[in-house]
């Protein structure tokens, strides 16, 4: 794919570039689109590698006012920090781009993607509600990632909603593959869709009514032998009682339908370049709404909670705070305070119990534009990987 003539390619600016400092220029890859925003650090030689590997380039303008700067690999210091929690999950970003980008080319990337799978339930669990908050914030609006982050993000859902299901440890596990693996086959397609303005086009509907075949099959000539895997993925779609794609069959598995669930959900609460995403509380009533009180729907809800981490929310004295915490009463979580009554930012984001009457959820915070973009160091601290 050619690079515009305001770009140049990442190839030719090695020298601005180091891991484990700050980036001074944003990064897109071929078509324009954001991959790291400036002051992003590439965490290692490996997200570095899959940059390159995605054509990824840099506006020219960017690159002169680096350079007048005397901006140079050489002339920063590497963060002296350890990785966090954090960058261990922007990590499974680009782990996962190549992991995927070899299915249907390799015949033998099952044992690849079961590892990747595992690693990335211990993920899960090292912080269950730091996991969450990486799912439901989504802050960062990079477009070209949505079918990678979309895959990592229901693959948690899944595991929560898999265990809440009381699913034995393997079962749970084939359904993290599935929901890691489900649209390999139009990640591309994803990303166009998750930016563009227009509803999708003849061409466009063919190749997601065909998504699910197409997914299957390639994973079956990377190695994959499990059928309840393949089944999954080739099910995802389709609806009990028919009326879904691609065979309109009418009896589908549990796992499937898990699978389905999670996904629709994950679409629903996340950005779009020219949409809003719904509010988890609505998403969730329209899921419960459409699986008719379903015990899966109702799984899923009980596993993210009312308000899930992540979720902006209003509280009785005034304030504004972000859910850090689930607690056992899914409609009073630890939040941790953003905003004072008046509107002003507070410093600190300190804890609030919102099942003490004073500080109570009123609602979701409604008016969310000009809330501050809350990094997971802020209400976490630096967990270490």
């Amino acid at each position: 794919m050619t690079v515009s003539s305001t770009r140049v390619p990442l190839t030719q600016v090695h020298d601005l570039i180091a891991p484990g400092c700050a980036l001074p220029f944003r990064v897109l890859d071929a078509e324009g689109r954001l991959l790291l925003a400036a002051g992003q650090t590439v965490v290692d030689v490996r997200q570095l590698r899959a940059l390159l590997e995605r054509g990824a380039c840099v506006e020219v303008e960017d690159v002169r006012a680096a350079r007048q700067a005397g901006t140079t690999a050489q002339s920063r210091t590497p963060s002296a920090r350890k990785l966090t929690l954090f960058d261990t999950w922007e990590q499974r970003t680009w782990e996962l781009d190549a992991l995927l980008k070899a299915v249907g080319r390799d015949s033998d990337q099952a044992p690849r993607i079961e590892a990747f799978a595992d690693s990335h339930i211990a993920l899960v669990d090292k912080q269950i509600e730091a996991a969450l908050f990486v799912c439901i914030r989504q802050d960062d609006r990079r477009f070209a990632l949505y079918g990678l982050t979309h895959a990592l993000h229901t693959a948690t859902v899944v595991l929560l909603c898999a265990r809440q299901l009381d699913w034995t440890t393997d079962r749970a596990r084939i359904a993290v593959r599935a929901a890691l693996t489900m649209n390999v086959s139009m990640l591309e397609l994803q990303a166009r869709m998750a930016e563009q303005s227009d509803p999708p086009g003849k061409r466009q509907l063919d190749e997601i009514r065909t998504h699910t075949e197409r997914s299957a099959q390639m994973l079956r000539h990377s190695g994959v032998a499990d059928e309840e895997w393949l089944q999954t993925v080739l099910d995802h779609h389709e609806q009990p009682g028919g009326g879904g794609y691609p065979r309109g069959t009418a009896e589908i598995g549990e796992m499937a339908r898990v699978l389905r669930v999670a996904d629709v959900f994950m679409a629903k609460i996340s950005p779009r370049a020219l949409r809003a995403p719904l509010f988890p509380q609505v998403a969730a009533r329209q899921l419960y709404q459409d699986e008719k009180g379903s015990p899966i729907a109702g799984a899923l809800i009980k596993s993210l909670g009312v308000y899930p981490p992540g979720d902006f929310v209003k509280l009785k004295n005034g304030e504004t705070a972000v859910v850090v915490q689930r607690s056992a009463a899914s409609h009073a979580p630890l939040v941790a305070v953003l905003l004072d009554g008046a509107g002003r930012a507070v410093h600190g984001a300190p804890r609030r119990d919102t099942a003490e009457a004073a500080c109570a959820i009123t609602g979701p915070a409604t008016e969310r534009a000009g809330l501050p973009r809350v990094l997971p160091e802020t209400v976490y601290g630096l967990v270490d990987s």
